[in-house]
């Protein structure tokens, strides 16, 4: 429930046309400190227009707004406070958690628009390392958020499997490589392989150029390059499925490079009959000097395609089969130049629809403050992370709650969930050094700390055995503790919003915090269990909370065990 708006009407039929609905909208305030209010409106944007004082604004405005739907409404300073009826507005927020239940917070925004997402999408041949792991949780969530306000979010796992370092892999194999090596750990002696080519080139230049002529064997179909190629590929997705279980994630599609290798040659044309393709010493660019931007290379002068050719045909691919109305690609900020330029190129041949990409951008894992390279053998696994999370999790589980039912499940509940939430939680922009203790703390503004609050909803619920059949809507709820908790589950709704609009889970998972510490406040000031007149009012609360923490964590890709 939006009670802002409630505040706008009353706002706008104080002051007439001197503000617009939604300039009124933007101009409100949620105080720092709840005893000025839930609201605030700062009269100085009526400055210019009432020619007085911001505080002699107020006092005036005052007198004319409608009290009727609030508690209070007091000037202070420049500010007119709005203090929301508590009882009221409990009674109306608890209703509708309960009535709507894990649909609380849906929204038909998007009105089943589809919305492409390019995510994940690690290279064959190399091992999934903590490097993917922000593409693929961060692709999921927003996939998620953008479901449950009415999108159709497509996934997809644009798989990194073509191009030249191909090439050089099948130089790697045929010089130093063994198939029974390879099939009896296909990706860790593939990498081995990948990083002694790179160490062997350094000193010998030539075996670049072998890799380039093994990939343009591969491009013309060549039956032991792509023999090869496919074992590879194969092998890789078995590998990759493995974590994709463990993580929970889906996809739509797993349309890599390769899939667009014969659907570029209709993009190459379609630059040329437009006199955008222009030679530059043998090669093909497009020069999007007015964008300020470096021309883009479009074709090699060997002939060979490059990333930016098969992220065109993608793109145009996507647009023809989905008919997007957003087309989001969760890759990292070092690539922001290269998303410049695939929509300048776009819009150069004429496609308006390229406005409509969204390159959402994130930080780096580093390690030691150093980016994490597979070329230079500079890896920490995904999988080898995971697996040490749960079995941390495992073991504080025996040590603290040895009877606990399900305890492998849960452990890889909130194991996974530590890894996924601590990914989260930070803002997608902002880069962060792996250290495993820290993703796995299961206490302060933690994973598990969510989930642990919603354990605890669970088990004082099952304490007094309610159920929602036992709501009554009657009830209320007034004292201030209580307040925080229902001003933070009402907020739920446009917090999902608000996370998909600016491409950032860190809102939600910011949020769920937010909420559990509310909760937990309350929880340790108030018997919930007591039997008295606001005994259901309580629980009723106690049961919005824990629907409320699980589909939050939901729309994050993070399960809740009800045990813990």
């Amino acid at each position: 429930m939006d009670y802002k708006k409630q505040i706008v009407a009353d706002l706008q039929a104080a002051i007439g046309d001197a503000l617009s609905q939604e300039e009124l909208y933007n101009f409100l305030e949620v105080p720092k400190m709840s005893a000025h209010g839930d609201y605030a409106f700062p009269t100085f944007s009526l400055a210019k227009v009432y020619r007085k004082a911001p505080n002699m604004i107020a006092e005036e405005l005052i007198e004319k707004l409608d009290q009727t739907n609030y508690e209070n409404i007091v000037a202070v300073g420049g500010y007119i406070n709005f203090f929301l009826n508590k009882e009221a507005v409990s009674k109306e927020v608890l209703k509708t958690i309960v009535s709507e239940k894990a649909q609380y917070g849906e929204a038909n925004i998007g009105e089943g628009g589809s919305v492409p997402i390019d995510m994940s999408s690690p290279n064959i041949a190399k091992p999934m390392s903590m490097g993917h792991l922000r593409s693929t949780v961060i692709g999921n969530a927003l996939a998620e958020l953008s479901k449950k306000i009415g999108y159709n979010p497509i996934k997809i796992n644009y798989l990194g499997d073509w191009g030249t370092q191909f090439g050089k892999l099948i130089v790697a194999f045929k010089k130093w490589g063994s198939e029974e090596a390879v099939r009896e750990n296909p990706i860790a002696e593939l990498l081995k392989l990948y990083v002694q080519f790179h160490e062997e080139a350094e000193n010998d230049p030539s075996l670049e150029d072998e890799g380039r002529a093994w990939f343009r064997k591969l491009e013309e179909d060549d039956a032991e390059a792509v023999r090869l190629w496919t074992w590879f590929r194969g092998e890789s997705l078995k590998e990759f499925q493995k974590v994709y279980d463990m993580l929970g994630v889906t996809f739509d599609s797993y349309n890599g490079e390769a899939f667009f290798n014969d659907k570029m040659d209709p993009v190459i044309e379609e630059l040329e009959s437009k006199n955008l393709l222009v030679s530059d010493q043998g090669a093909d660019i497009v020069s999007l000097e007015k964008y300020d931007l470096n021309p883009a290379l479009i074709r090699k002068s060997d002939g060979a395609t490059l990333y930016m050719t098969r992220d065109l045909a993608a793109a145009n691919f996507r647009h023809d089969n989905y008919d997007f109305v957003e087309a989001l690609y969760v890759v990292g900020n070092e690539q922001s130049i290269h998303f410049k330029q695939l929509k300048a190129v776009l819009k150069e041949a004429g496609h308006d629809w390229s406005e409509n990409i969204k390159h959402v951008p994130f930080g780096l894992i580093t390690s030691g403050g150093k980016k994490l390279s597979t070329r230079k053998g500079n890896v920490i696994l995904l999988e080898e992370v995971l697996n040490e999370a749960i079995s941390a999790t495992l073991k504080g589980i025996e040590e603290k709650n040895p009877t606990l039912e399900n305890k492998e499940e849960v452990a890889h509940q909130v194991g996974v969930g530590a890894i996924i939430f601590h990914d989260l939680k930070n803002d997608r922009m902002n880069s962060f050094d792996f250290n495993l203790e820290e993703l796995i703390q299961f206490e302060g503004e933690t994973g598990p700390y969510v989930q642990y609050t919603r354990s605890r909803c669970e088990s004082i619920l099952t304490k007094a055995n309610w159920s929602v059949e036992d709501f009554k809507s009657g009830v209320a709820l007034n004292d201030e503790e209580s307040w925080e908790v229902i001003k933070a589950l009402n907020i739920f709704p446009d917090k999902i919003q608000e996370a998909y609009q600016k491409y950032e889970p860190s809102v939600m998972a910011k949020y769920l915090i937010d909420l559990a510490q509310k909760f937990n406040k309350y929880y340790s000031k108030h018997k919930i269990l007591t039997e008295d007149a606001g005994r259901e009012a309580r629980l009723s609360l106690v049961y919005s909370v824990s629907v409320v923490i699980k589909e939050g964590l939901r729309l994050l890709g993070i399960q809740s065990p009800d045990k813990m």
